[in-house]
């Protein structure tokens, strides 16, 4: 991974990173691009994981010069950098995130979209009239580098030259579709899962769905919960 990393990421490279908080990362991908010691990224994902896991780590190492995310979460290192003006974030609404990055992939330069209108997310932006209702211009984007995740079912797939499409199961969908198809080279994370690492992966859906159930849990309970459940693994 370390040598593909080093292949296709340069200084100033644009990177699209699956997941959501901790949850379906690539973190083998992560680890690489760490080590690849490439510095002034720009990371597109919807946020930056937690301090000193996920996408946090390359924010310790000073890699990062910029961020497209919909929310900053609870990383507090994310938030330091932010304001102290060291790092540039550009936030996004997650639904115009990934039309963003589906619309870089299918070579869609830009799209109108009401959503932001009248915000500062519509700041320097061009507007137009559309049947009455204001829209504003997004851009499309397309990334240097993604990288994604995928469980092979069996250690022969693991082997095989002609691997099955990458996968994604429960709130990883979240944050997968958008990611892999829309940048210049893809690269994903490849395992087999043992018995414990499915029960693993079952309690923590487990853990988001029952947090989902309850209308008094917000995203940063959840996103807790699944990092307290991964430091028990």
């Amino acid at each position: 991974a370390v040598e593909a990393i080093h292949d296709s990421v340069k200084d100033g490279a644009t990177v699209a990173v699956r997941g959501f908080g901790l949850s379906g990362i690539p973190m083998d991908l992560i680890d690489a691009l760490r080590d690849s010691r490439a510095t002034d990224l720009t990371i597109v994902s919807n946020n930056m994981g937690v301090d000193g896991k996920g996408l946090g780590i390359l924010l310790e190492s000073k890699q990062v010069s910029k961020v497209v995310a919909s929310y900053v979460g609870e990383n507090a290192l994310f938030a330091k950098q932010y304001l102290e003006g060291v790092l540039d974030v550009e936030f996004v609404p997650q639904g115009t995130l990934a039309e963003r990055l589906r619309a870089g992939g299918a070579g869609i330069a830009g799209f109108y979209t009401k959503t932001g209108v009248g915000t500062p997310i519509a700041d320097g932006k061009p507007e137009e009239t559309f049947d009455g209702e204001r829209y504003i211009l997004e851009r499309g984007i397309v990334a240097d580098l993604s990288s994604c995740a995928h469980i092979a079912v069996t250690a022969r797939e693991t082997s095989s030259t002609a691997l099955p499409p990458a996968t994604s199961t429960r709130s990883s969908r979240l944050r997968d579709a958008s990611r892999s198809p829309r940048s210049r080279t893809s690269s994903r994370d490849i395992s087999t899962p043992t018995p414990s690492s499915r029960r693993a992966s079952s309690s923590i859906g487990a853990s988001w769905q029952r947090a989902a159930r309850s209308t008094s849990n917000n995203g940063r309970f959840v996103q807790r919960r699944v990092a307290d459940e991964l430091d028990t693994r």
